[in-house]
């Protein structure tokens, strides 16, 4: 179901890929609080979950991944008196959301559909892997509405882009094409939109040959230690990789490749 009576998320499983669609195309998939409150539903499960090993997050319909914040929403609650929002989403329906789920151990892959602006980037911004049609657009606009990107965008931004470039888009709300996002590496692909499935399986088809237990040791190290100097992180006990070292799989993968033939991944 879709609208405003239905579910405003999907979620499906098939086999080790779990698959999470928002599913508002009627309003290129705008982000309400009930949509916020599923998805906190949604990852809640996907972590508890050992059998998913993947997880692709993508938008209902041709046109858009996310535009973000329902800003009718926002401004109802606004004449309700409710607060303003701001960094953050503490205390909102959904928290901790995927932008502040730092520990959240599996892969996600952001399938990029049409447009992801504001809320809607910031939350492809926060996926492992990003893979987006020729047609993609990006954008962070809310200083032109007289807000703030709080769901990390002003954070990651500046992680993941050189630092004049990132606080060009953030200032001014200019859309970013998807041939400019490869160019300085903020996605992983670009591809055709017929080819966007294809892409996306291939990427899924690597992560499920990887053991999942070193998948989540490296997600973990890889995000625990951005800011550590390097001594630090060498002696930093994380515990997946506490958990990678105490499974059979840490010896499976040696001796697959000892007897010539393809692993076989317990993942616990």
């Amino acid at each position: 179901m879709t609208g405003d009576a239905g579910r405003r998320v999907r979620y499906e499983k098939t086999g080790h890929v779990a698959r999470v669609v928002l599913d508002r195309p009627e309003v290129l998939n705008a982000m309400d609080l009930r949509m916020h409150e599923e998805l906190g539903w949604v990852w809640d499960e996907i972590e508890d979950d050992d059998d998913v090993r993947v997880v692709v997050l993508t938008g209902a319909g041709e046109r858009s991944f996310s535009v973000g914040q329902d800003l009718r929403e926002r401004a109802r609650l606004n004449e309700m008196g409710a607060a303003p929002t701001t960094f953050g989403s503490r205390g909102q329906p959904g928290w901790p959301r995927l932008t502040e789920r730092f520990d959240f151990t599996k892969p996600v892959i952001a399938r990029v559909n049409g447009y992801a602006l504001g809320g809607g980037f910031e939350l492809a911004l926060a996926c492992d892997v990003i893979v987006a049609a020729e047609h993609a657009v990006f954008a962070l606009p809310e200083a032109l509405l007289g807000l703030v990107p709080g769901a990390g965008g002003v954070f990651r931004l500046v992680r993941q882009l050189p630092p004049k470039m990132a606080m060009g888009y953030l200032l001014t709300g200019r859309h970013m094409p998807a041939a400019v996002a490869l160019h300085h590496g903020l996605v992983n692909d670009v591809v055709p939109g017929a080819d966007l499935d294809e892409c996306v399986a291939g990427w899924t088809d690597d992560l499920l040959r990887a053991a999942p237990l070193a998948v989540r040791a490296i997600k973990e190290a890889a995000h625990h230690s951005a800011d550590m100097p390097l001594r630090r992180a060498f002696h930093t006990a994380f515990d997946w990789e506490r958990r990678r070292i105490l499974s059979r799989d840490a010896v499976e993968g040696p001796r697959a490749f000892a007897e010539g033939r393809d692993p076989v991944w317990e993942g616990r």
